[in-house]
């Protein structure tokens, strides 16, 4: 398939831009990016898929800093976020600017955020650190919020490296040219610098014939294949509504659309790579069982809000710490989102049926205007429900250890109908760690040393469940150490 040039508004540029200029789709027609430039393949693959143009014609300034409003319509393009212009929750960000619909786009998935003035600082330069946050959060990459582990993210799948001087450069500002190796890489693994960093892990159907699968996440990219219907690939992580998959020798990108299998999740388009189970005699049937964690609220709704603390903040906190405890295990563990995104509560419970969940685990927080204080745990009762008794053991066990790690007052186990322990079709259970409009209760609630020692007690209670089920797991308590 011969290139084709894009004729594009500068008003989508990676810089700001000026009216009536348009530029070339290929890097190869930049001046100032010839075939020896250390990042011409990356920037190529970008200016090939609409993602990334010139500052001019001729010229696309690979040493120029980005700005926060450039980097977020890069990620924009390549997650294909909604970027019409339009008006935003940020005071500095109006109707007119340029990657105006792409900031608001990027605020409601939770990949960026404004600052506390209500400002987004679309000029403000960015800077390697906030790079690697970015990137971590657009593609779902679980790094305990912070630089270093949004970094490690990076440096361990092969999309960034260090600098000469060993260091990762945090407060460094980033150009244009790293800018476009970093995205191209957590797009692309071709252009990773390392090899095998895909776990090709969802089966996935096609449901369509004649299906191109392309280099890149939408159809400005060339085909590599076509597929038929009926055909079985392997799914290894989605960018926006498209899939990096694999079929025999083809691998490449398709639509979603085109896709059975994918299930309902509001959680990472490229979760971490399972690392290897520990060593060690524990039951065999633990391999199978699907923990699903489940923390509450996101996006839009930021549930319950005390000290300035919102409930969808701690909990997704302390969700991904439960997360990375449990992926050290021979556990699969799925979560309903990863990002601050919001998913309905039937689509919790769908997702969790979708990945055939034998645990479900809901992570709240509680409020009651401020006179009320400890931890409770909840789990749905009924005649009819054939987990209940399960459920109650669950929510039992986690309720004991975290009583144990956080020493609030104990509230005790309770049986409510919640949607989605009521809706759910597995042992269920539902936490309120503590009262996040309680003083007390909202310092360990906000306390990443506390978020840790719950995401340890949930592990621990889960692991209890096991054990009083029949499973021998006794080795697997060490993992959380």
């Amino acid at each position: 398939m011969k290139r084709r040039a894009f004729l594009v508004f500068l008003s989508f540029l990676l810089v700001i831009p000026m009216l009536g200029v348009k530029s070339t789709a290929f890097a190869s027609a930049f001046s100032d990016v010839p075939s020896s430039h250390r990042a011409v393949k990356e920037i190529t693959y970008l200016v090939d898929g609409g993602i990334a143009n010139g500052v001019s014609s001729s010229q696309f300034s690979p040493g120029k800093t980005v700005t926060r409003a450039e980097a977020v319509a890069l990620i924009g393009r390549a997650l294909q976020l909604d970027g019409t212009q339009r008006s935003t929750s940020f005071t500095d960000v109006g109707s007119g600017m340029f990657a105006s619909g792409y900031v608001q786009s990027a605020a409601d998935k939770g990949i960026v955020s404004g600052y506390g003035d209500g400002s987004f600082k679309p000029s403000k330069v960015v800077t390697r650190g906030e790079m690697a946050i970015m990137i971590s959060k657009a593609f779902g990459y679980s790094f305990n919020n912070t630089s270093s582990g949004a970094a490690q993210a990076l440096l361990s799948r092969g999309i960034a490296q260090g600098l000469v001087d060993g260091s990762f450069g945090f407060n460094q500002s980033i150009i244009r040219a790293d800018f476009s190796v970093f995205l191209a890489r957590a797009i692309n693994p071709d252009y990773r610098v390392k090899t095998n960093t895909v776990k090709f892990d969802q089966k996935l159907t096609v449901n369509t014939d004649n299906l191109n699968v392309r280099k890149g996440p939408n159809t400005a990219y060339g085909k590599v294949g076509s597929l038929n219907k009926g055909l079985a690939v392997q799914g290894g992580y989605s960018v926006g509504a498209w899939y990096y998959i694999k079929a025999g020798s083809i691998q490449g990108f398709v639509h979603g659309n085109y896709l059975d299998g994918k299930g309902d999740s509001g959680g990472a388009t490229n979760p971490d790579p399972k690392p290897e189970p520990p060593t060690g005699n524990y039951d065999p049937r633990i391999k199978d069982q699907v923990i699903v964690l489940d923390p509450g609220h996101g996006g839009s709704d930021p549930g319950a809000i005390g000290y300035g603390v919102k409930e969808k903040d701690v909990v997704l906190a302390t969700g991904l710490k439960t997360n990375e405890i449990f992926k050290k295990s021979p556990f699969q563990v799925k979560m309903t989102r990863s990002t601050d995104k919001y998913v309905s509560l039937s689509g919790r419970v769908s997702y969790a049926q979708a990945v055939k969940g034998n645990t479900f685990i809901s992570i709240h927080a509680n409020a009651f205007n401020g006179s009320a204080n400890g931890t409770e745990t909840y789990y749905y009762a009924s005649r009819k429900n054939p987990n209940t008794a399960d459920s109650k053991l669950l929510a039992t066990k986690i309720q004991n250890r975290l009583i144990a790690a956080w020493n609030l007052q104990d509230r005790g186990v309770k049986s409510k109908s919640l949607h989605v322990l009521r809706e759910n079709t597995m042992p269920a259970t539902l936490l309120e760690l503590g009262f996040i409009d309680n003083k007390s209760d909202n310092a360990k609630l906000k306390s990443d040393y506390w978020q840790n020692a719950a995401a340890k007690a949930i592990y621990y209670g889960t692991l209890d469940y096991y054990k009083a089920k029949g499973y021998k797991v006794d080795s697997l308590y060490s993992v959380a150490k």
